[in-house]
């Protein structure tokens, strides 16, 4: 079996002659479901811890009336001449009262993951980058590049300038993704807008390079764009919000040393999907499947329903279960009737007994 061939690009945009065999991690099942429950855990690790005050709703000398004044045993605040004085205070029920079960900064904010699971479920997020469908449902603008995956020439890694950076996005053909971002900016809902993240937008391309000679800075201003070194790719980038198909532009030596990268990992092989062909028309039409299946149209035995019946009601039921029952019976019925006889007197013995008497 020939491993597929994916052609290099050159930074204008030109197909090079140089081509890449597809790396084994883009052969890892897709599964969507991993990787949802390693990104909810691992994107808990990033929190920031909080709390409220330690003395918030018990900033007043408030204290109860105590009992016989039909009112409330909760703390009161003391004083007089406002409003406030008078008023409850402390408790969680209370206008300007602490809330319940404060929180405090020693929450348990970090999660431990499973070393596998999170490696399963980056290498699905690396295969899902390579299916088209997957990186279109996303929203990513993918229309006009030559190739999923996209690999882009080893010069890129030592673009230094934003507006090189931008001129090889349109060259190969990247740009309308970026685009996309810059129309998406809208104010973020709820009150985040207040605490420094006023804005949200979409997510653009994201680039891998094995060596940064100047590629990140020449990025970093691009609205959308992130850039990862191929030996730490990160769940969190790869399927944002835990949604699968990336768009990711590799450079040419990050994309051949992702085979190095994974078998550097010791002790560690590649998930493998159980079922190798996904093509399950052929399979139901090889001849070795249906030499066993039961032909097309082919009635199949009806299976007649039997009514359970009691055999200590039912005779003929209770013949099948003990042929001996009818033998048994009979005898039963002649003992019972002899001792009828012998116990009972005939009615001509009745009748001598009364003439004799």
């Amino acid at each position: 079996m020939s491993t597929p061939q994916v052609s290099v690009v050159s930074l204008e945009g030109k197909a090079a002659s140089a081509s890449l065999s597809l790396p084994a991690v883009f052969q890892a099942p897709i599964r969507p479901d991993i990787v949802h429950s390693v990104f909810t855990r691992v994107n808990k690790n990033k929190r920031q811890a909080y709390a409220v005050a330690e003395n918030a709703g018990h900033q007043t000398s408030a204290e109860s009336w105590g009992t016989g004044r039909a009112v409330a045993r909760i703390p009161r605040v003391g004083g007089g001449g406002t409003h406030r004085s008078g008023q409850a205070a402390f408790g969680n029920m209370c206008r300007g009262g602490r809330m319940f079960a404060p929180t405090k900064i020693w929450r348990r904010w970090h999660v431990k993951v499973n070393l596998n699971e999170k490696r399963y479920a980056t290498a699905s997020a690396i295969a899902a980058t390579a299916v088209q469908s997957l990186v279109l449902a996303r929203g990513h603008r993918i229309e006009t590049i030559p190739q999923i995956p996209l690999v882009v020439s080893s010069d890129l890694e030592s673009v230094t300038k934003t507006k090189e950076a931008v001129a090889v996005l349109k060259a190969v053909g990247a740009h309308k993704d970026v685009v996309k971002v810059i129309k998406s900016k809208k104010v973020r809902a709820g009150k985040g807008k207040l605490r420094n993240r006023r804005f949200v937008q979409r997510r653009g391309p994201l680039v891998v390079y094995a060596e940064d000679k100047g590629l990140v800075k020449a990025f970093r201003n691009i609205p959308g764009v992130e850039t990862s070194s191929v030996k730490s790719l990160n769940l969190l980038q790869l399927a944002p919000g835990a949604h699968l198909g990336r768009f990711v532009i590799w450079t040419e030596s990050a994309f051949a040393a992702l085979d190095s990268v994974y078998s550097a990992k010791a002790g560690y092989s590649l998930p493998s999907n159980i079922v190798s062909n996904t093509d399950v028309a052929r399979l139901i039409n090889s001849a070795e499947i249906q030499a066993v299946v039961r032909p097309a149209g082919q009635a199949t035995q009806k299976r007649t329903h039997v009514l359970k019946k009691n055999p200590l009601k039912n005779k003929q039921v209770l013949l099948r279960l003990n042929p001996y029952a009818k033998a048994f019976s009979e005898k039963k019925l002649a003992n019972t009737k002899a001792e009828a006889s012998s116990a009972k007197p005939s009615k001509g013995q009745f009748l001598d007994v009364l003439r004799s008497n």
